[in-house]
């Protein structure tokens, strides 16, 4: 396809329909290796709820913004909209089985899982390489997804730790270089 001076101009006003299925979207994607995170937050019952994310990014730096997303299919959608804090917990990587655990549907996530209470009641994982506390700044749907803009009240994080990494659907607890 040739561009012309003139579709500068004149962008088209959509996207054109993929040429690719979602499984080689979602092959493409798992080349990009991304870490792994914990959400958690409280919900309005006081009870604690976490899912796994390696949907995580930096925003900005002033504010301090990250974001995230969730299937808008998801369970604890309805809290997390509505909730005013939560946390992002970037995992250790010998924090593979927290990460399996809380990417699994019916399980008791929160069995001996050892936390402390952040800002707003979100759980912080312990032995996380950091955790980001995060207010509950803005939400944006896209897809079959939401985007969660959290505005980050406090950080703190674990100097040398190694974090778990996910590629091509598989985790990875050592960095090959």
């Amino acid at each position: 396809m040739k561009f012309h001076a003139k579709s500068r101009l004149n962008p088209p006003r959509k996207a054109q329909p993929p040429s690719f299925s979602s499984k080689e979207f979602r092959s493409a994607l798992g080349m990009f290796a991304t870490g792994v995170t914990i959400v958690t937050a409280r919900t309005a019952d006081g009870s604690v709820l976490g899912l796994t994310a390696n949907s995580f990014n930096s925003v900005s730096l002033q504010p301090p913004l990250v974001l995230w997303s969730l299937a808008t299919a998801a369970a604890s959608l309805p809290a997390l909209r509505g909730g005013s804090h939560y946390a992002i917990n970037v995992l250790a990587a010998d924090q593979k089985l927290l990460a399996e655990r809380f990417a699994a549907k019916g399980a008791d996530r929160w069995a001996d899982v050892p936390f402390t209470d952040g800002i707003g009641g979100a759980p912080l994982i312990t032995g996380a390489c950091a955790s980001f506390e995060c207010f509950n700044r803005s939400r944006y749907e896209e897809g079959d997804h939401v985007i969660f803009v959290g505005e980050v009240e406090r950080c703190t994080w674990r100097p040398g730790a190694s974090p778990l990494l996910f590629h091509g659907g598989r985790f990875y607890t050592e960095h090959p270089l």
